[in-house]
């Protein structure tokens, strides 16, 4: 389906409906392209390979539960079923088995399996999905005695960033992070993968010293894997760099920059639009923002700053994911200030906090920085019981209850965080003859004006400015007195 049969559907004969907002239009498509296929990393290029080319359509899902409570492993089973769901399948049963580690053969044990086998018959299930990142050797065996496919955590969340990534760099960042984990669990049938080519491409007559054992055809799609993965990586970078300079540009005007961070689903894109009424995507479903989106907006005493919307994070969330959002990810990093969303309606939102500033401390660490200072907001307050918000104010002292839904303490987050961002701190004492008024509107505009006079020559003011506008008023200085 093209894109302009896409709008045409959406728009019909061009007169439909103009003023949907970017962000409804993105819904509007994704709901009617949405996939049942799974983790999507076949090359073009290679073929006689399997590579897990998946139909998450009716699954069973399976977990391993090695600490902690029985709601705290039944919350996680949950979680799983709604990624499934986002993926794009219907789950059909729940299984977990009690261990205190996984089995390194099976996952679940050799006698699960066989519970597990007789489950998915009954069900007519297609595809198994773990609870867990499951090494090359525990996939092949599940799928040996189970004869249905097996998926597991890291290819779920794959798959679901494959189907919701839009920009150029969104889509490069998630095909680096699927070819990362799909190069140790290459594999194929039979006796294909070891034929060998040797001479010149196996033709056997080479002649003296061309002939050899030449390359597998696993090591040939092996090989080819890694050289599109050294080119991903090339290319994330060249696109990084346009980032750094728009965000480079932002440092040198000394515009406050907030990040907007939290776990997925928890709300972060419609505290965005209450924010600044940006419009972006806002869809009930786990990871429907990939593509950071930066917005300007400013205090109510007029001082500009900028929003960052970012990914969403989950528990467990995948290294290879870490890996190829990093530039995504420094926007968090660099930021004045980090606005933590949590989901107030969700049963156990200490995992999320958890979850989240663990990917923050790790961010911090690989950048050997400090995190910049973090606000908490707790968002649905609108969906969640007074017992429950009352946990949460205990738990998260000092954290802000909004509804971004409602608008419900959203004006308190603004004077929240107009406290929190870097405010002008070089105080000046300046006299701006009347023929300059655009020097005396852009104090007003970019610095805080604590007095102001009228005299005979000028504009008399005593405010706070940044360190380039301090610079620039130096010639008005009253007394020589400027910074």
């Amino acid at each position: 389906m093209t894109e302009e049969s896409i709008q045409r559907d959406i728009h019909g004969d061009g007169t439909g409906p103009a003023e949907l907002s970017l962000g409804e239009l993105e819904l509007e498509e994704r709901s009617s392209l949405r996939r049942v296929v799974g983790l999507s990393t076949e090359l073009e290029d290679i073929t006689e390979v399997e590579y897990r080319q998946l139909r998450l359509e009716r699954v069973v899902l399976v977990g391993v539960w090695t600490e902690g409570t029985a709601l705290e492993s039944e919350s996680s089973l949950a979680e799983l079923a709604r990624l499934a769901e986002t993926a794009g399948s219907e789950v059909l049963d729940g299984l977990v088995q009690r261990r205190d580690r996984p089995d390194p053969a099976t996952y679940i044990g050799s006698g699960k399996v066989t519970e597990l086998a007789d489950v998915v018959r009954a069900t007519g299930a297609d595809t198994v999905i773990c609870d867990g990142e499951l090494s090359p050797s525990q996939l092949q065996q599940l799928e040996a005695r189970l004869k249905v496919k097996v998926v597991d955590r890291t290819a779920l969340i794959l798959d679901i960033f494959a189907q919701h990534a839009r920009s150029r760099e969104g889509k490069a960042q998630v095909e680096l992070a699927q070819l990362q984990y799909l190069l140790p669990r290459l594999r194929g049938w039979g006796a294909t993968l070891s034929r060998q080519a040797g001479g010149r491409a196996g033709g056997g007559n080479g002649g003296v010293g061309l002939r050899g054992p030449g390359e597998t055809k696993i090591e040939t799609d092996r090989r080819r894997i890694r050289n599109k993965i050294s080119k991903l990586r090339k290319d994330i970078k060249e696109m990084s760099a346009f980032r750094d300079t728009k965000r480079s540009r932002r440092v040198a005007n000394d515009v406050p920059s907030v990040a907007i961070a939290g776990y997925t689903n928890a709300g972060k894109s419609s505290l965005l639009n209450a924010l600044t009424g940006a419009g972006v995507l806002v869809e009930d479903a786990l990871f429907a923002t990939l593509d950071a989106t930066t917005r300007r907006t400013e205090t109510t005493e007029g001082n500009v700053y900028t929003l960052t919307d970012t990914v969403g994070f989950v528990r467990h969330l995948p290294h290879q994911l870490v890996e190829a959002f990093r530039s995504t990810l420094d926007e968090v990093a660099d930021a004045d200030l980090v606005v933590h969303v949590v989901d107030g309606a969700d049963p156990m939102p200490e995992w999320q906090v958890t979850a989240v500033r663990e990917v923050l401390n790790d961010i911090g660490d690989r950048r050997d920085t400090r995190m910049p200072p973090e606000l908490v907001v707790v968002n649905k307050v609108d969906a969640s019981t007074e017992i429950a918000l009352a946990r949460l104010r205990h738990l998260l002292p000092g954290a802000v209850f909004v509804s971004a839904r409602t608008g419900q303490g959203i004006d308190e987050l603004r004077e929240r965080i107009a406290e929190l961002i870097p405010r002008p701190d070089v105080e000046v004492d300046v006299l701006v003859p009347y023929d300059r008024g655009e020097v005396v509107a852009r104090v007003h505009r970019e610095g805080e004006v604590l007095g102001e006079r009228h005299t005979e020559t000028g504009t008399a003011l005593h405010a706070k400015v940044k360190p380039d506008l301090a610079g620039a008023l130096e010639r008005f200085a009253v007394n020589g007195s400027s910074a």
